[in-house]
């Protein structure tokens, strides 16, 4: 029996020894991270500034021709000649393309003749009946006879004058689509004729936005073709009705295009200016963090400041020139400029905020400030080529 208490207590003995060893080791190791003190993650930040804005309603728009066709004949025939060029400028009711039309030609000529016959007929018998030497009907069928020469001359010219296409209005003509001695079919596209000077942009704005756009309001568009020029314009129509179904309101405005650079089908950004400047702290999009809840954003403060208490935040300063903390603020945010978003509430012109790495952070984690790259920050951002 001794032996059997022996036992047991040696092996509680080794027990209690060896709990004591891994107790003792973590208990260094607390020790160890206690001594290293809270983490510190990297973060980027910027300093809230003021800028002015200029209010204005921004759209993407389309392009479309004051005035544009594809040209085509009322008939069908073989093309006997082409009277342009592919891309040549034209004038109004210049000719552009002849059809075969010699056979019309001659009976077009055939029924002047009939016309002509019937026109005599009638004068004649017309002096015999004041004679009293022919009846009223008689002259009264000459009379209709007549009439219906004449009709079948004009209807016989008119078909003659559709075997010839002229332009309808003054333009530029695109490229050609027909060649000498093709058939035609009725409605066959011979070439697009545009006018390029000005040019329409048809774009959409939400109804809410009626109240600040009227008809002459100066606008500005881009395009990415020229991302670097601005063609400026005016509203010259609203629609009156609103789509029921995005509730947006269709607006048109003519810009210049005296070079011709813009051109129908391209889409185009446009920019109407709508207010004063305005004065707004402003900080990059990717500083405000948008929750359920609302939109916060990290400010950066020495850690001798962050108490629970609204302290004015740290000058600029580099990093490890003393501890540094984040203190969590809900913002109230206001219109967003290209990269940037407007603060009405919550930072203050100086405050220094964290713009990438928030979502490693809580209230009150220590921070070290890189700024070897930062998010964008352009009010007027353009694509970069890929």
């Amino acid at each position: 029996m001794k032996r059997w208490l022996l036992l047991i207590g040696a092996v509680v003995l080794l027990v209690l020894l060896i709990g004591g060893f891994k107790g003792y080791g973590t208990y260094k190791m607390f020790q160890a991270f206690a001594a290293q003190g809270q983490p510190k993650f990297t973060v980027s930040a910027t300093t809230a500034q003021e800028q002015d804005w200029l209010p204005q309603l921004s759209a993407i728009g389309s392009l479309r021709a004051e005035r544009g066709a594809d040209l085509s004949a009322e008939v069908a025939g073989i093309v006997d000649t082409i009277d342009f060029h592919s891309g040549e400028d034209v004038k109004a009711g210049q000719l552009l393309l002849r059809l075969r039309s010699a056979d019309d030609a001659a009976h077009l000529e055939s029924l002047k003749a009939s016309a002509a016959l019937a026109e005599i007929t009638y004068n004649r018998d017309k002096a015999q009946l004041e004679a009293g030497a022919l009846s009223q009907a008689a002259v009264d069928s000459d009379e209709a006879n007549l009439r219906s020469s004449k009709a079948q001359v004009t209807e016989q010219q008119a078909l003659l004058d559709k075997k010839q296409v002229h332009a309808p209005f003054a333009g530029h003509l695109g490229i050609r689509a027909v060649d000498l001695g093709q058939f035609l079919a009725a409605g066959t596209k011979i070439v697009t004729l545009q006018q390029l000077d000005p040019i329409y942009v048809d774009f959409y704005l939400p109804q809410q936005s009626l109240s600040q756009i009227s008809v002459g309001q100066k606008v500005k568009a881009t395009s990415d073709a020229y991302p670097d020029q601005n063609f400026a314009g005016q509203i010259t129509a609203i629609n009156p009705q609103i789509d029921t179904d995005t509730r947006n309101v269709q607006v048109r405005a003519a810009l210049g295009n005296p070079e011709r650079k813009l051109l129908p089908g391209m889409y185009a950004n446009v920019g109407i200016e709508v207010g004063a400047p305005v004065r707004y702290i402003t900080l990059p999009l990717t500083a405000v963090s948008y929750n359920p809840y609302g939109a916060t954003a990290y400010i950066v403060v020495p850690q001798d400041k962050q108490a629970g208490k609204d302290q004015p935040a740290a000058k600029d300063q580099p990093a490890g020139a003393g501890a540094l903390v984040v203190k969590q603020v809900f913002v109230t945010t206001g219109a967003t400029r290209g990269d940037q978003v407007a603060i009405l509430k919550g930072v203050s012109v100086g405050d220094r905020v964290v713009t990438s790495g928030q979502i490693k952070l809580k209230n009150g984690a220590s921070v070290v400030i890189d700024n070897s790259v930062q998010p964008s920050d352009d009010p007027n951002p353009k694509p970069q080529e890929q």
